[in-house]
Formats: structure tokens, sequence, C-alpha cells
């Protein structure tokens, strides 16, 4: 099986998108530390909600280890406000209505669910190091213990 998206040892592919809270992310502005980017597919889900609350949950241990942590789905910055207000969520979302940034990172796949296909965004989450090269990569996450293993990579276990 060959591999899809960025991988590790390449530069990530660099975007400017709108983020909760207000304002834009650019990744290559950030460059100069480490990057978590999780590609979800969509606000509100069972696997996202306790995705995106794993992830705020544990947002200071990334940020005591220098790391900034963005999720990522194509849902609207009043989706993702919503979303984050109700789950008092803490990590920042980014919102790529038009699909650049998840046709760039190749997470823009089609799934098979019940026999019925669609176009959606496969979970992943992406560790970007502090010169913009991707450093590690997960395709089709697991939610339970992902936030742990992305963690440990982060801290170099």
């Amino acid at each position: 099986m060959s591999q899809i998206g960025p991988q590790p040892g390449q530069p990530a592919p660099d975007f400017t998108l709108p983020v909760t809270g207000g304002g834009e992310i650019t990744l290559s502005a950030l460059r100069g530390a480490p990057v978590v980017l999780f590609f979800y597919p969509r606000d509100d889900t069972p696997g996202c909600t306790k995705e995106s609350i794993g992830f705020s949950e544990r947002f200071s241990e990334f940020a005591e280890a220098g790391v900034q942590v963005f999720g990522i789905s194509r849902d609207s910055m009043d989706k993702h406000d919503k979303f984050a207000a109700k789950h008092a969520l803490t990590v920042p979302l980014l919102s790529d209505t038009d699909g650049a940034v998840t046709e760039a990172y190749e997470v823009w796949v089609e799934k098979n669910m019940y026999g019925k296909k669609s176009m959606g965004i496969e979970r992943a989450t992406y560790l970007i190091d502090a010169e913009g090269q991707i450093a590690q990569v997960w395709r089709k996450v697991k939610v339970p213990g992902h936030v742990d293993a992305v963690l440990d990579a982060v801290r170099g276990a």
C-alpha cells in the first residue's frame, strides 16, 4: 500500500486559516516550535468530540513541551465556535471550508460506511517539527489512546 499525504522528512504544506477566538493562523509563521495538526471529520460527532476534548484536557502538557496544537475540519467558524463553547474546548480549531488544506494533506478521502461511498476527512494527525518538516504521521486514527501517543511522540518517548 502506498503512503498518502506528506511523509516524515517532507515539508509541511503551508496554509493560513481562520481560528476560533478570532484571527488567522499561518503555519509557516509558527516555525521555531513544533506543531500538532489533528484533522477530524465533523464538529459535535462522538469520536470528534472525544478527540477534541482529549487534546483540550492535555493542552497545557503540550504547551509545557513547547508544542502548539490545532484541530482542523471543514466546518464553518460559526460551527467551530459553538462546538468549542459547548464542550469548553481549549484547543484552537481551524476552519478549512474550501478544503484546500485537507486536500494538501491528503486527508479528504473516499469513505465507505455501510456500503455507501462518500467523501470525508480521514481522522489523521501530523506532528511538524520546529523547521516546518513533517516529523510523524498518524493515519486512520482510533481515538482511544491517541492523544497519549501524540504526547509521547512530542516528548520523545
